[in-house]
């Protein structure tokens, strides 16, 4: 279910794209789903990976962060991350990051990420542009530069 949703939200629904990470099988992998009854609307695939800020951080990549069409703007990316954000700290987690595409990082700024200067580039799967965006779980600032 969250490859089908992978891909019709974030590939356009085309069949050739890739919506599969290696790590996605991972002990460590952690997988996050939102759902509006027994739709599943919402999914957050978290790594464990060295972010590229505060690399000694104990910390967690996410990708493949989709809300469905008709219900983006409801409320439910904001509580599948808080639900994952307190999963992963529960593990140990220090920091998550991810590289997010830059229409999405009003999402990202509301719910506490940070935009890493400088990181703007185009996603080589997508052709879109992105930001490399960061939240600090641990206590203490988040360093960005």
């Amino acid at each position: 279910m969250l490859y089908e949703l992978r891909r019709r939200v974030l590939r356009g629904n085309d069949p050739e794209s890739n919506v599969i990470d290696t790590r996605d099988d991972d002990p460590t992998t952690r997988h996050f789903a939102g759902y509006a009854g027994d739709r599943v609307v919402v999914s957050a695939s978290f790594y464990l990976a060295t972010a590229p800020v505060n690399p000694e951080l104990r910390s967690y990549q996410l990708r493949f962060m989709a809300v469905d069409f008709d219900v983006q703007g409801g409320g439910y990316g904001t509580a599948v991350m808080a639900t994952a954000e307190a999963a992963l700290r529960a593990l140990g987690a220090e920091q998550i990051w991810a590289n997010a595409r830059d229409t999405a990082l009003g999402f990202y700024r509301a719910t506490g990420w940070t935009v890493v200067p400088g990181s703007e580039h185009v996603s080589g799967e997508t052709r879109l542009p992105h930001s490399v965006v960061v939240r600090r779980l641990a206590e203490g600032p988040t360093t960005t530069s």
